[in-house]
């Protein structure tokens, strides 16, 4: 049934499974819809599915039912996973978005009514979900992370109260990131300022010796240490960062889960990064972020709210959408942005948000 307007879900709801197997970034941006459900049926648990890890970020919301993750290597605990589903007997499933593993694990979940976006051309799909939701017309821009996820259930009468999400950290994790500061000898009176320099995708990086300009900035300005995050693939270039920049840069690449990740978070003043999964964290974990942007746009993904602040090359092309100039990996407008100009947008930032936070 594809639903044109507005589609009321008049059957008995216990239980409920929202898919979102995107990124982390994807699942961030995705807990407004979240919670939209569970205030739309309060009585019913509501659970998710993501990719893993992505999901361990969800693990301490207290209106989310039960997190399934999905591993991408084993058939086996996909197996294992979809019987879980199956036992559970959900009533009502959300796909958030339009891959193919979701729609699958939507057909085999057994829920009674599996609603989700239709796609024009892509009928083999639509034909798993009881119920498809109008896609927006082709001239119409979605802008806004969390706007992917709630135009689809608004579609089923269910209304937003907050476009804004928020992550909660357990005081199991909050003493795990004291515990990490201790070993690593992380400490200063001021805080810490942390950052992401890299990304799944080369063409969002802007440069190890512009970062390394951006530390010593940091330091000699604000006589606040850099922290830098990252996964453990990343930890070998993070690596290039400290040995160039010494005793006010430390390492973290690889050395916490998702949940310790958001709990440095937490705790820093402000995180500096380019298009990837930390801004996001950072910013629902209610850290002011600055992020720099190249070929990918801003008014897709970056964080609302004035204490979250964008960079933008000034070259016209951008955004492009490309994966680098000519699908090349390698953005000239993010090669052409200016140390200077991301050293202007930090003194503002310093001056309007992270000194206030200091002072708290």
């Amino acid at each position: 049934m594809i639903i044109s307007a507005q589609h009321k879900i008049n059957i008995p709801v216990r239980k409920i499974l929202i898919i979102q197997l995107g990124d982390i970034g994807d699942v961030v941006w995705a807990i407004p819809a979240f919670w939209a459900v569970k205030n739309a049926f309060p009585q019913a648990e509501v659970s998710v599915l993501t990719r893993r890890p992505n999901g361990d970020l969800l693990l301490d919301d207290s209106r989310i039912g039960n997190v399934f993750q999905v591993d991408r290597q084993s058939v086996f605990k996909g197996v294992q996973l979809l019987k879980s589903i199956r036992r559970e007997k959900f009533d009502l499933l959300f796909d958030l978005r339009a891959d193919d593993r979701g729609a699958y694990i939507s057909l085999l979940s057994g829920a009674k009514m599996r609603a989700a976006l239709y796609y024009k051309g892509i009928n083999w799909r639509n034909r798993m979900f009881t119920h498809l939701a109008n896609p927006p017309e082709a001239k119409e821009r979605i802008f806004g992370a969390a706007e992917q996820s709630l135009k689809i259930i608004r579609s089923f009468g269910i209304q937003e109260t907050t476009s804004i999400p928020q992550i909660f950290v357990s005081t199991e994790t909050k003493n795990k990131v004291i515990t990490l500061l201790k070993t690593e000898n992380i400490a200063s009176k001021n805080g810490y300022v942390t950052i992401n320099p890299f990304s799944r995708w080369s063409y969002k990086e802007w440069g190890i010796d512009k970062w390394r300009q951006i530390i010593s900035f940091v330091w000699q300005k604000y006589k606040m240490p850099v922290l830098i995050l990252g996964s453990g693939e990343e930890r070998g270039r993070a690596d290039e960062l400290t040995v160039a920049t010494s005793s006010s840069t430390y390492n973290l690449a690889g050395k916490t889960t998702l949940q310790e990740m958001a709990g440095l978070l937490q705790k820093s003043k402000l995180h500096i990064g380019v298009d990837s999964a930390a801004p996001h964290i950072a910013a629902a974990i209610g850290t002011p972020t600055l992020t720099i942007y190249g070929p990918s746009d801003w008014r897709d993904w970056s964080p609302p709210g004035e204490k979250n602040q964008v960079v933008l090359p000034d070259m016209d092309c951008s955004p492009c959408h490309k994966k680098g100039c000519d699908g090349s990996g390698q953005s000239k407008c993010l090669d052409n942005l200016a140390v200077a100009k991301v050293q202007d947008a930090l003194e503002k930032m310093f001056n309007n948000f992270v000194s206030e936070k200091i002072r708290s």
